[in-house]
């Protein structure tokens, strides 16, 4: 609950008394991570079971502890009191340099005017030094384009070398602990499991990707040859290009499309779709007082169906106001678990959006883009609501990273799905519905560029890896970011930038930046096998509950799919099932 209300509380002195808490907490955790005695009676209970108890000790028993365990031990409490104090030495060092790095990349670049291109530094000022706060990719002059993406990635030396004390320091404090690299660390409870494993999946994506990603640029540079006769397409181009095509592509103004997405409706279509697939339906309840942060905030009870048993309860915190962040997330508040007195202590989450707020004449309208963060957001809360763990420690969204995004992954095909569609897209005015033509539009629009969009990731997340292999690297953060994107995007690297010093996951999502990549081929594969052919199945719904999210991270991944799909997933088999949904979105060539 803290770590919500630190960020979303509208109150600073809330926020404040919040981080405060967390801090506590995370204290209170560190002292618990280094307890000699606890780590050796849970070393004992994996061990040897637990013969303490009178309750049975069972497989999910022993894959908690085991998580526990490794937890532990990933924190070096295993190691010699020697050792442990370098452990935390380095440790502090990494906070440090995380927490400097992640700052840097989102200060405006301070560069020499003399340090771009002759033909160039006319565009920014012809002396002294200019200050760029972004790429402006979206600017229509190729020169201006140009001038600002190489200013904005220009190389500071300082953020380099920040760069590249935090890869050494988590290189040797992983080696520390028995890992070959900060990537074995990393991965060693997900689903993806070895840094061997993620390389593979990210090669086999890129193989089958390039072709369609080769097909998206000719399209761009075939737009650019028509304004600029004899330019090839640069890195630069690709959002400008990209969005005037997608432009082109509609004919419906965005305007006239977000008329049938009022807010009020898109909540009717996730409760429709909840009672159809799952069997349970959302109710307004009035808040006790106190009990939200916000005038705005409504509280949804979440109930079955069939016997009206509340299974949880979702805070809405749905529109923009002064000071909120803008992002959408989902915060767990209460996590799940079942209590010794046999009953279960049930979830309460939160969800949080940036819409706009309704008037006395029109009613909050959402874009294609903000009903399909809905709808993923809404797939976090129903992992949450609908888990039924015996522990709080892999409730819900408590899983692999890698799994973590299937349940939102999968919402998003049903908030593109035109028969899920036209069960609530009415104009807020005449209540007409949606037309299917328009809903094609906005389907079409959405899946140009397809590949080279997940090309992109594909890149991104290869860079991730290479910089957290086993260290040294031998050679430079830069020019390993040269010979990743030749490997793995299509466009080279332009000289003298360094886009990866701008790149802030590198700190929350180190080794693991592909695990939304492995979350949509997991989402993927759930969508052909169960809800392709028929998106409102009960029987699919109640079989996806069953099998994959009342686990939440109690069992393994990889499991919970086999178990509903019939077929055990391999990393051959995701990257097709991710190629065929792209493949067939974008109407790419075989």
């Amino acid at each position: 609950m803290a770590d919500f209300v630190r960020i979303g509380h509208p109150d600073s002195k809330y926020r404040a008394a919040a981080e405060d808490a967390c801090m506590s907490v995370s204290s209170i955790v560190q002292q618990m991570n280094t307890n000699v005695e606890l780590y050796k009676s849970l070393h004992a209970v994996v061990n040897d079971g637990d013969k303490l108890s009178d309750q049975s000790y069972d497989e999910t028993d022993r894959r908690v502890a085991q998580l526990l365990l490794d937890d532990f031990e990933q924190c070096g409490i295993h190691l010699d009191e020697h050792t442990r104090r370098k452990f935390v030495e380095i440790s502090e060092r990494i906070m440090y340099l995380e927490s400097s790095f992640f700052q840097k990349t989102h200060e405006p670049s301070r560069v020499p005017v003399k340090s771009l291109p002759s033909h160039l530094q006319h565009v920014l000022g012809r002396s002294g030094e200019v200050t760029v706060y972004s790429t402006q990719g979206e600017h229509q002059d190729e020169n201006e384009r140009e001038a600002y993406y190489r200013a904005f990635l220009y190389p500071t030396e300082l953020q380099s070398q920040t760069l590249d004390q935090l890869l050494a320091a988590r290189d040797e404090l992983s080696k520390l602990v028995g890992f070959n690299s900060f990537a074995e660390r990393a991965l060693q409870n997900t689903m993806t499991k070895s840094p061997d494993n993620a390389n593979k999946f990210l090669r086999l994506l890129s193989q089958q990707l390039l072709p369609m990603t080769h097909a998206d640029f000719s399209k761009m540079a075939a737009l650019k040859q028509a304004q600029y006769p004899g330019s090839d397409l640069q890195p630069w181009d690709v959002t400008y290009f990209s969005s005037v095509m997608r432009r082109n592509s509609v004919t419906t103004s965005l305007a006239e499309v977000c008329k049938y997405l009022s807010l009020g409706a898109c909540l009717d279509g996730l409760k429709l779709l909840t009672e159809r697939l799952f069997g349970i339906t959302l109710h307004n309840v009035v808040p006790g007082p106190s009990e939200c942060w916000h005038d705005s905030v409504y509280k949804i009870e979440v109930r079955w169906l069939e016997g009206n048993d509340v299974i949880g309860y979702i805070y809405c915190d749905l529109y923009e106001r002064r000071g909120k962040p803008l992002q959408d997330c989902h915060f767990t508040i209460q996590g799940g678990r079942l209590k010794s007195d046999g009953t279960y202590q049930i979830p309460k989450v939160v969800l949080m959006m940036n819409f706009a707020t309704p008037s006395s004449s029109l009613p909050t309208l959402l874009t294609p883009q903000q009903l399909e963060n809905l709808f993923h957001e809404f797939g976090h809360a129903m992992h949450s609501m609908i888990g039924r763990t015996r522990y709080q420690h892999v409730t819900g969204t408590r899983c692999s990273t890698d799994f973590a995004e299937v349940p939102s992954n999968l919402m998003e095909y049903f908030a593109s799905d035109y028969r899920v569609l036209r069960q609530f897209t009415f104009h807020h005015e005449t209540g007409e519905p949606m037309p299917e033509e328009m809903a094609n539009q906005i389907r079409k629009s959405k899946s140009l560029f397809l590949a080279s969009e997940m090309q992109t990731q594909v890149f991104y997340s290869a860079l991730d890896q290479a910089l957290h292999s086993s260290h040294p690297l031998g050679s430079s953060t830069i020019d390993i970011l040269s010979d990743v994107q030749k490997e793995f995007y299509g466009l080279p690297h332009v000289p003298n930038t360094a886009w990866h010093l701008r790149f802030g996951h590198l700190v929350g999502y180190g080794a693991k930046y592909f695990s939304y990549l492995m979350s949509k081929a997991i989402a993927a594969k759930i969508w052909q096998h169960s809800f392709k052919d028929d998106p409102f199945s009960r029987s699919s719904g109640e079989r996806y509950m069953k099998e994959v999210l009342c686990h939440g991270g109690e069992k393994p991944p990889l499991e919970m799919v086999e178990a509903l799909t019939g077929v055990k997933p391999t990393i051959e088999s995701l990257a097709d099932s991710l190629i065929e949904e792209t493949r067939s979105a974008g109407n790419y060539a075989n």
